[in-house]
Formats: structure tokens, C-alpha cells, sequence
């Protein structure tokens, strides 16, 4: 029988570097826009200096305050992964600090995202290596377990799958299902070449802007 809640799963099938490639630079908001608006996390910050992360979900759940799985999760941690981390969104305990990113960073780990608090956060705001979290606190975690890798997770509102494409910038983060990958991204460039040419119009003065009177009528606005 299956010891639900203390198991380490296999990993799924990674998406392929040329489609990862077509991430880069991709913005969370063009994706989340892609995606009817509905998905992505919400109340994650960047606790980093700044920049861009993508990378490969690798999912992890923790007890609250507990980051014994999350140890295991960066040893075995290929690169391009992002450490993804279910800790029930409970702040008062740190999951990570800068020791935990620091091996993180150097096993080439994508980034590290914790719905949950981290410490250390002075160290972690000079560092250019992705971090997002609920919150900070200074007291450190527990070793105790129990905890799961490559399970379904939910992170700020968001489920996330092992091996969904992770993408976070300073706005937040998303996760994109594999499946979905080749069409969202698609998508995502259509809307950042729009959004290019409604800034072109802006800076020449002929951006068309009927539309507001005209929904503002369609709900019976009086103007």
C-alpha cells in the first residue's frame, strides 16, 4: 500500500528544450491573460533581486513550518527545475533561507517558490537567483517530515502538476500544463504583440479609445 503523505514519486516526462526556449522572456501576465485570467498564483512575492525564471515543476508538500522533503527535493533536483513547494501558506515558520538557496543556486536549480515564508530575506533581496514566497519570518523550520515530491500541489490558488512549466517575473508566478504549452505561448506572443502596437498608438497620438463610451452605454451608463 502506498504510504500517502511520506513518498517520494518518479518524475514525469520533462518538456523538450525547444519548447522551454519559447518561454524566455515571456511575461506572467501574457500568460495568465492567456489562460481567460483565472490562473496563476496570488499573494507570492519576489523576495529576490529581480529577473526572470522558467523552468520545469518539480512539486513538493510539506507540513507547515516542516522543510525535510524540501532538503530531498534539492538533492535530487535535475537542472532547470524549479523547486515548488505546498507548505499550507502558513507563515510563522521558514521553509528556506539563504543556506537552502544558496545549494539550491548551485545545483543549477531554476528558482524556488514557496507558498509558505522564507527567512533571510536581506541575503535573498541581493541575490538574482528566483525566489517567491507568501511571507518572511525568522523562525526557522522543523526535520520531521511528512512530505511528498512529484505530487499534484496547490500553491497560492494555483495547482500545479510535476513537470507544468513554471514561469515567474516581478509580477508573479504561473504554471502552464504541458499539454497546453505549444498553443498558451502562442498566445502569450500574440497578446505581447498586441500590447507593442497599443504602445505605438499611445506615442503617435492615435490610439482609438470608442470602446469605453461604448461599454459604458451597453450597461446603461449615463454620460
Amino acid at each position: 500500500m502506498a504510504n500517502y503523505g511520506f513518498r517520494i514519486l518518479p518524475a514525469p516526462k520533462r518538456p523538450t528544450a525547444a519548447l522551454l526556449k519559447k518561454f524566455k522572456n515571456v511575461v506572467a501576465a501574457h500568460l495568465s491573460d492567456s489562460m481567460g485570467r483565472i490562473q496563476g498564483a496570488v499573494d507570492l512575492q519576489p523576495m529576490h533581486k529581480g529577473g526572470h525564471m522558467l523552468g520545469v515543476a518539480l512539486t513538493v508538500r510539506v507540513p507547515p513550518g516542516d522543510n525535510l522533503m524540501v532538503h530531498k527535493a534539492i538533492d535530487i533536483a535535475l537542472p532547470g527545475d524549479v523547486i515548488i513547494v505546498d507548505a499550507g501558506g502558513e507563515t510563522t515558520t521558514a521553509i528556506i533561507g539563504e543556506i537552502m538557496s544558496t545549494h539550491a543556486a548551485k545545483r543549477k536549480v531554476a528558482g524556488m517558490v514557496i507558498d509558505g515564508a522564507i527567512r533571510d530575506a536581506g541575503a535573498l533581496a541581493k541575490s538574482t537567483f528566483p525566489v517567491y514566497a507568501r511571507g518572511v519570518s525568522h523562525r526557522g523550520p522543523y526535520k520531521d517530515g511528512p512530505g511528498e515530491i512529484n505530487v499534484p500541489i496547490s500553491v497560492g490558488g494555483m495547482v500545479v502538476m510535476p513537470g507544468d512549466i513554471i514561469v515567474g517575473d516581478e509580477d508573479g508566478i504561473v504554471a502552464v500544463p504541458q499539454a497546453l504549452a505549444a498553443e498558451l505561448i502562442d498566445k502569450a506572443w500574440k497578446k505581447a504583440a498586441d500590447e507593442a502596437e497599443t504602445f505605438k498608438q499611445i506615442s503617435k497620438g492615435t490610439i482609438d479609445r470608442s470602446w469605453v463610451d461604448k461599454a459604458l452605454k451597453a450597461k446603461g451608463c449615463e454620460m
